[in-house]
């Protein structure tokens, strides 16, 4: 990938007032700043980002879902390689971090197949590079691209924790469960270092308000101080999400997400911690990956989880050709199998997006996926009995003095 930089304006502008253009959506130049925890920014550029890998470029990728960056749906101009470029040897392309001026954190959805209408993230685009992830096409709104953009031009809310607790703090706040990780992950690699997600836990701790998380990543249980804290007010729960127990699988498919052996270690270790802990099968591969949805429960059962779901692979998109460009890539004599099994779930399509539909499918094979996952969460002991989350303890701080049985600290468990 070429990036065409060049100076625009200099430092010490107003973020609110560079927010307002880098965050139009239909602009082929964006305006960003190179970020790093604890160092100042380098300065203000405009980039456009151009696809000029060869084939063989994006043949050779290591540690990626894709080399490719097919073209925006919201623009008229497409960059296509050199046919006689050779940069086979040229290196991978790093991974660049750009503030986000976003003035609000709570985003709100009205979707009745979700589960929850609050939700948060501090970071658009993932590092983890899963080739079938549904949110790819969200980077088109900044005129990047939803393939190799996604997941190697990261946005990062550097005041996320400060935003939700100004939101918090609302009088227009009700209480209610939040979300975390409903678009992008919030313990992708990045977060080992910037501690964004830790940093709205300890807020929402503070608050007391309840908060879900769905991750594919073990560093969640870094975190096992602040989620012990919200637990005592039947305050959070954890998913692990799996998609494969096949090494092989999970190294091109999910290239820079944790093993899925330490994503059940960290159900494991949550589990011993006293924080109630589920598994997602996300997304189930038809074809693919559907065989090992048995194992995979089996093995998050073994490791402490009580409660489980699944969803069905979900093609938006650009993410449409980017998935079927992976299979032929990696697996070549299973593509149009798998592809024909995609079809099969969704009426003929590669992807729906009809409410009650998307997430499970529809069809004889759809309906075979869901009895198995059924029948065996009920041979494991899988989401027996109703467990709700509660915001009956949500306090804005300050508010209220504390009682004989509050702790006089909001620090972490030690």
């Amino acid at each position: 990938m070429e990036a065409l930089a060049l100076n625009l304006l200099p430092d010490g502008v107003e973020h609110d007032q560079l927010g307002r253009s880098y965050l139009h959506s239909r602009q082929l130049l964006t305006l960003d700043r190179a970020w790093g925890v604890g160092e100042n920014a380098t300065g203000w550029t405009a980039q456009c980002t151009v696809n000029s890998m060869s084939s063989k470029r994006r043949a050779a990728l290591r540690n990626r879902g894709t080399a490719e960056n097919p073209p925006n749906r919201f623009q008229t101009i497409a960059y296509e390689p050199d046919p006689g470029l050779d940069d086979t040897d040229a290196p991978s392309p790093r991974t660049r971090f750009l503030q986000d001026c976003s003035r609000s954190l709570i985003t709100y959805n009205d979707s009745p197949d979700v589960g929850f209408s609050a939700s948060i993230n501090p970071y658009r685009g993932c590092e983890h590079g899963c080739i079938y992830c549904y949110a790819r096409p969200t980077h088109e709104f900044f005129g990047l691209s939803a393939g190799l953009d996604f997941e190697s031009q990261i946005f990062v809310k550097e005041k996320a924790p400060e935003l939700l607790r100004q939101e918090l703090l609302a009088k227009k706040w009700e209480p209610q469960v939040v979300a975390m990780s409903t678009v992008t992950d919030p313990y992708q690699p990045i977060e080992g270092r910037s501690k964004l997600a830790r940093g709205c836990l300890e807020v929402l701790a503070e608050f007391r308000n309840p908060v879900g998380i769905i991750t594919k990543n073990h560093l969640v249980k870094r975190d096992i101080d602040w989620l012990k804290k919200l637990h005592r007010f039947n305050a959070c729960s954890v998913f692990l999400s799996i998609t494969t127990l096949c090494n092989e699988l999970h190294r091109v498919l999910e290239p820079r997400t944790c093993q899925p052996i330490r994503r059940l270690e960290a159900i494991r270790e949550l589990t011993a911690a006293g924080i109630p802990v589920g598994v997602l099968v996300a997304p189930v591969l038809p074809g693919l990956s559907d065989h090992e949805l048995p194992e995979i429960l089996e093995s998050a059962a073994r490791a402490g989880a009580t409660r489980a779901g699944y969803v069905m692979l979900r093609l938006p998109h650009a993410v449409r050709k980017l998935f079927a460009d992976w299979l032929q890539q990696h697996y070549p004599d299973r593509r149009e199998k798998v592809l024909s099994r995609v079809r099969s779930v969704r009426d003929g399509r590669l992807n729906d997006t009809q409410w009650g539909r998307r997430m499970r499918g529809q069809g004889i094979f759809a309906e075979q996926i869901e009895q198995l996952f059924t029948v065996t969460c009920a041979k494991l002991g899988l989401n027996r009995g109703h467990h709700e989350l509660s915001a009956e303890h949500f306090r804005r701080p300050g508010a209220q003095q504390l009682t004989f049985f509050d702790s006089p600290s909001d620090g972490p468990d030690q």
